[in-house]
Formats: C-alpha cells, sequence, structure tokens
C-alpha cells in the first residue's frame, strides 16, 4: 500500500486488518457481533483511525509480574 495510516483518517476492511494485525475474516466477525467500534458507509464498512486507536487502548491487557 502507498500510504501511511497517519495520512488516512477512515480504514477500509483490509486497511483495518493490517494495522490491528488481525485476518479480514477475524475482523468481519467482530463487526458482526459488533465487538469492535466501525461506521457503514452505505454498503462499506469503514473504520475512523482515532477510535480504532482508543479502542486498542481500552482493550489492552496490562502484564502482571
Amino acid at each position: 500500500m502507498n500510504f501511511s495510516f497517519s495520512e488516512k483518517r477512515y480504514l477500509g476492511i483490509s486497511e483495518c486488518s493490517q494495522y490491528i494485525g488481525v485476518t479480514k475474516g477475524t475482523l468481519y466477525v467482530w463487526v458482526c457481533h459488533k465487538k469492535i467500534p466501525y461506521l457503514k458507509v452505505g454498503r462499506l464498512v469503514k473504520f475512523d483511525l482515532k477510535v480504532i486507536e482508543k479502542w486498542l487502548k481500552e482493550n489492552s491487557v496490562e502484564r502482571i509480574n
């Protein structure tokens, strides 16, 4: 891909799956079960990068020593 994630605000399925490191199939399942925040633009599923970054921080698990 010829873009930087810092240049785009809204990501498609492929871009978001690459960004967070899961397969597109996993991402589709998460969308279907509403486990990840997303937007619908007509029939397209889009992800707001700022919202996804916040979601990742809120859903991270801290390591216990």
